[in-house]
């Protein structure tokens, strides 16, 4: 496989409306964070019961996409696969900034962002958050190191060795995000060992719902060969993906079913929860998960880039509705502070929450640093290969 990388030119129109439509919502994310604090957070939606908001969705389902972004790169590095191994470079980067996106909306909705200089040098060792924060920097640290390797030719030998630690650091990072969850007991919704495997499984599906667009855009607006073979396998990949996550949402809520004390929350989230139940059926299930099997699986879609195109953009729409169900659905329904007893005043009832526009553009603004920090890095450093047409990218392809 010859593959030559080589940067895009950036010099045309589109390119710059590009980078100014990006610029101007990074520009209305750093307003709404000013707002916010100049204000309060009384101006948000959140409140003492529903404390994460449409911030902490954002920046999760960003950090949650970059490790599944970074699989491609695992595929071509720990698996020796040769179709992807032209796509390395390029999922390294759109890894590291997805992550950065993500870490931006998770500090500036601290409320207090110079706070993060304590949980940075005071480390408690008993929360989960202390060791995300580790998981994080080392997540930058290793994937750093990582496409180095890849570029610097004296020191391609040592890729495999670097792809496997950073699959597995990978690994690790979305087990501790998703053991957030599943370690906070006090509350019903989120208290499930499941948690930390189905967050890696929706890694996969979001990251390369993220990497397929951008790939896909990249070789379409930079006018440059892009195959089949690579495009259709990413898409198969992308669907198993999918029905991988169908399958883990199913075992967590039938588990948790089966279980009599789960019951209240289960009947909140699957039928009687109003928004979070209709959310849960018609946009994670419905379309963030059947309609881009659909487009994936269905012969007569088979092959079509639109489509593949549509089916990863519903994914993505899918995992921000699937985490705002997670995240917030579980902080509105009430937590059992005297089992068995009924609270008729107080804090008891479904808790209040409507995402305010501050909230919404400060994640906005997150995927806007991911999408400017991958544009302007393809423009000045080679990460994009020259042509990935089949007879380049695919090892059996027959001329």
């Amino acid at each position: 496989m010859n593959i030559r990388y080589e940067e895009t030119q950036g010099r045309s129109l589109g390119f710059y409306a590009l980078i100014a439509g990006l610029g101007v919502l990074i520009l209305a994310a750093l307003g709404a964070v000013y707002y916010m604090e100049h204000h309060g957070h009384y101006v948000t939606g959140m409140s003492n019961r529903i404390v994460w908001g449409m911030p902490h969705v954002f920046a999760l389902f960003l950090i949650v996409a970059a490790s599944g972004a970074l699989n491609v790169a695992s595929i071509a590095s720990v698996f020796q696969k040769k179709l992807y191994k032209p796509l390395s470079r390029l999922s390294g980067l759109v890894a590291l900034a997805l992550l950065a996106g993500g870490l931006m909306v998770l500090v500036l909705d601290l409320g207090r962002p110079d706070r993060l200089i304590v949980a940075m040098t005071e480390y408690n060792f008993k929360s989960i958050f202390a060791w995300n924060i580790i998981l994080y920097n080392g997540f930058f640290v290793i994937v750093a190191v990582y496409l180095w390797m890849m570029f610097e030719r004296r020191m391609n030998r040592f890729t495999s060795k670097a792809g496997l630690a950073a699959f597995s650091w990978r690994l690790i990072l979305t087990t501790g995000t998703g053991s957030i969850f599943g370690f906070l007991v006090a509350r019903q919704a989120y208290d499930a060992v499941i948690m930390a495997p189905m967050f890696i499984i929706m890694s996969f599906a979001f990251g390369l719902a993220f990497f397929i667009l951008i790939l896909m855009a990249s070789y379409k607006w930079t006018e440059r060969p892009l195959g089949d073979a690579v495009v259709n396998r990413l898409g198969s990949l992308l669907g198993v993906f999918v029905a991988a996550v169908m399958y883990f949402v199913a075992v967590k809520h039938l588990g948790n079913l089966y279980l009599a004390e789960n019951a209240g929350v289960e009947n909140f989230i699957l039928f009687d929860g109003g928004i979070y139940t209709q959310l849960f059926w018609y946009g994670q299930i419905i379309l963030g998960g059947l309609i881009p099997m659909a487009l994936i699986y269905h012969p007569a879609l088979r092959g079509n880039r639109s489509a593949l195109g549509l089916a990863s953009l519903l994914i993505l729409i899918g995992g921000v509705i699937q985490l705002y169900i997670i995240i917030v659905g579980g902080q509105a329904y009430p937590m059992e502070l005297f089992p068995g007893k009924e609270i008729l005043e107080g804090y008891g009832g479904i808790a209040a929450y409507t995402p305010s526009l501050p909230e919404i553009m400060l994640g906005v603004g997150g995927i806007a640093v991911a999408l400017i920090a991958v544009t302007l890095l393809v423009k000045f450093l080679p990460f994009l290969p020259e042509s990935l047409a089949d007879e380049v990218a695919d090892p059996h392809h027959k001329s």
